[in-house]
């Protein structure tokens, strides 16, 4: 853009008029001379002389189109290739960052399929060992219950037996009556066959469990159960003994496995609700790996593409440099040539007719010339003042200063000049001289103009439209920055009312354990209270000798009221218990969800983080990239206006051109016309002064 306009060249350079009259004139005058049989080769080493400078010139124009094509080739490939590279590093900056995320993705699914398969694997193993140990407890419940149904049964078979008996009197009662304690009863009875020995001995069974039980129950100090079973006598009250045992056994083992089987059910259904939202999460993150892994493929194989592009992008940038250098060379070299070839022809041509004009009259007729003049300077003053007339005319005619001057000049010499033709050949020749060099910067300066026009549009259009596309880079990434960081602040938010969330279910899990830890605490106290205070009373009121009438009624009320609360209490405790556990587990499940989701969230931060960051550190660069575009733009304009104003000239009309255009051409005619008819004339008196001559040499001669 700052190449120097040519130092001789101005806006009002001579009308292409001037040039062609002049060419036209100098042509005519050589061309007539050179026609005729006696022609002189001067004026054809001049003529040829003229025809190569020509020919040098229009190769010259020729091989300036031909470079100014290829530069702009170079320019545009050029371009092209900048702006593919420009492109390709963009893509594979998103190429790598896209990779880089899946990969971090990938990372995080694989951390929550490894932690979602751990946890369902755990699961199932305890529910399994859950359900096996709920399948033996109620196997072992079955046996339990079997035993003591038939237990209860047997005693009171074995108690209406002993009723009806005691009711008979008789030897068998006797014995009864005579055993120390149950056993011995018991075996009375087998002898008597009252009962079968298999009923006894699950009896005696029974009693042995029950006196085992008891002694353990008992505090130290307590009377033995067979001392107590002695001093009672009674075998009947006895057996009833047995019987509320066995039911108060067999409720509490119904109550046991009540709730076994209700904390089992709890638990199950704990765990295989936890499975299957596990499995739902574990196929939705295995579907989110897969998709990951395509897309990375996909982003993988489309950098390894672009990368190899990029690098041929590079080379073919580097080859066309070498090759554009190359060529601007070889052409300022031509170029550089060519101007040395047409100086040292113009010197040539210029030396030639200033030089050998009195040679030429020696070499070539002087005497002719001498003759003719003579003979017929009347006629050649005329003739030559009519061409100073044509010229004056045009000069008037196309407001032409130098063709003025020129008619000036060619007045003088045909007023003063010894050889007129001679005069006004040299003044042509140097007015060809003069119009061959301003030829010769005319094509130079169109030729500069034509390129720099046409590069400062072609750049002018370049730099607009790399503004435009920068520009909607620009908004796209600040766009989708936006998003991003919209889409950031909206997972810092999730994110902390996650952690309130938490942090809220662990204050509250804390207090649901500690009023558990407090309720179970004041519920094992109570039922142990009833528990002790059941057996007190039984105990008081199953003794023998007491001192006053024990209210025995009341006390069956007390005690199966008791029994109730005991009841009640533990089955508040076991559904306490069974409310502590679920909470337990509903907790460890959510803090598990949540943490996993806190570790996503997490992960979308960074990601999203880091892409809003690039984002934005593009966007400056592309806005830095903007502005320098734009800088340049501004100078192309200013620079495009001045070179506008002085390469680009009025439009002349068609018209207009047409008239001036006849109107030269007629004159020129008009000239050439007169100038040959003079040629002629003088050929023909040199003709006639030869014939005379050889006339006179014969004449000498006889």
């Amino acid at each position: 853009l700052s190449a120097p306009l040519p130092s001789q060249w101005s806006p009002r350079t001579a009308p292409l008029a001037m040039k062609s009259f002049a060419v036209a004139l100098a042509a005519a005058v050589f061309t007539g001379r050179a026609s005729a049989s006696d022609a002189s080769p001067i004026a054809k080493v001049v003529q040829m002389i003229s025809d190569f400078q020509a020919k040098v010139l229009k190769e010259g124009e020729e091989a300036q189109k031909l470079y100014a094509e290829f530069s702009e080739w170079c320019e545009d490939r050029n371009r092209e290739l900048a702006h593919e590279i420009k492109t390709g590093k963009a893509e594979v900056k998103t190429l790598t960052a896209t990779i880089e995320e899946q990969d971090a993705t990938i990372e995080t699914t694989n951390t929550k399929i490894e932690e979602l398969s751990e946890s369902i694997a755990t699961d199932e193993a305890e529910l399994k060992s859950a359900t096996e140990i709920r399948e033996k407890e109620q196997a072992d419940f079955a046996t339990e219950e079997k035993e003591l149904v038939d237990t209860i049964d047997m005693i009171q078979r074995a108690a209406g037996i002993l009723e009806r008996e005691l009711s008979k009197g008789g030897a068998a009662m006797v014995q009864l009556k005579s055993a120390a304690d149950i056993s011995q009863a018991l075996a009375a009875m087998v002898d008597v066959s009252m009962m079968s020995s298999s009923d006894a001995s699950k009896l005696s069974a029974f009693i042995q469990r029950s006196r085992r039980s008891s002694e353990d129950d008992e505090e130290p100090g307590a009377p033995a159960a067979a001392v107590y079973e002695s001093q009672s006598g009674n075998i009947v009250e006895t057996l009833k003994d047995l019987k509320e045992k066995a039911e108060g056994q067999l409720d509490e083992a119904r109550k046991t496995e009540m709730s076994s089987l209700h904390n089992y059910e709890m638990l199950k259904q704990s765990l295989e609700d936890e499975i299957k939202f596990a499995n739902q999460d574990l196929d939705k993150a295995k579907k989110t790996l897969a998709e990951c892994a395509e897309i990375k493929s996909t982003a993988e194989g489309d950098l390894q593409a672009t990368t190899k592009d990029l690098k041929a992008d590079v080379e073919s940038q580097s080859a066309l440099h070498q090759e554009c250098m190359t060529k601007a060379s070889d052409f300022e070299a031509e170029t550089t040539s060519r101007g040395e070839e047409l100086k040292a022809l113009a010197t040539a041509k210029k030396v030639i007719v200033e030089s050998t004009g009195g040679a030429e009259k020696a070499s070539y007729g002087s005497e002719e010339a001498s003759f003719v003049q003579t003979g017929l300077s009347t006629q050649s003053t005329s003739e030559g003042f009519a061409v100073m007339k044509i010229v004056r005319s045009l000069a008037q005619k196309h407001d032409s200063t130098a063709l003025a001057q020129l008619a000036q000049k060619v007045g003088v010499a045909m007023r003063s000049s010894a050889d007129p033709f001679e005069k006004i050949r040299g003044l042509i020749s140097d007015m060809i001289e003069k119009l061959e060099k301003e030829a010769e910067q005319d094509a130079t300066k169109k030729a500069y103009c034509d390129k720099e026009l046409a590069e400062s549009n072609d750049k002018k259009t370049q730099k607009t439209a790399e503004i435009e596309k920068l520009s909607t880079k620009i908004d796209q990434m600040s766009s989708t920055s936006a998003q991003l960081k919209e889409e950031v602040a909206e997972l810092q938010g999730a994110l902390a009312k996650l952690a309130k969330a938490q942090a809220e279910m662990d204050s509250l899990r804390q207090q649901e354990h500690e009023s558990f830890v407090k309720n179970k605490a004041e519920m094992d106290q109570g039922l142990e209270g009833v528990k002790l205070a059941l057996k007190i009373l039984s105990e008081y009121y199953a003794s023998e000798g007491k001192d006053h009438k024990a209210a025995s009624g009341g006390s069956e009320g007390i005690m199966g009221l008791l029994e109730v609360v005991e009841s009640d209490f533990s089955k508040s405790l076991a559904e306490i218990m069974t409310t502590e556990d679920t909470s337990a587990a509903e907790y460890d499940k959510e803090t598990k969800e949540n943490a996993i989701e806190k570790t996503m969230k997490t992960k979308d931060v960074e990601h999203k983080t880091k892409e809003s960051a690039y984002l934005d550190k593009t966007v400056s660069e592309l806005s830095a990239d903007r502005s320098g575009v734009q800088a340049e733009l501004d100078a192309v304009l200013e620079y495009l206006k001045k070179i506008e104003e002085q390469c680009i000239a009025k439009a002349e009309t068609y018209a207009a051109r047409k008239e001036r255009r006849e109107a030269e051409i007629a004159g020129l005619k008009e000239a050439l016309e007169i100038l040959e008819s003079e040629t002629a004339l003088l050929q023909r008196h040199s003709s006639a002064r030869r014939q005379h001559g050889a006339l006179r040499g014969v004449t000498l001669g006889a």
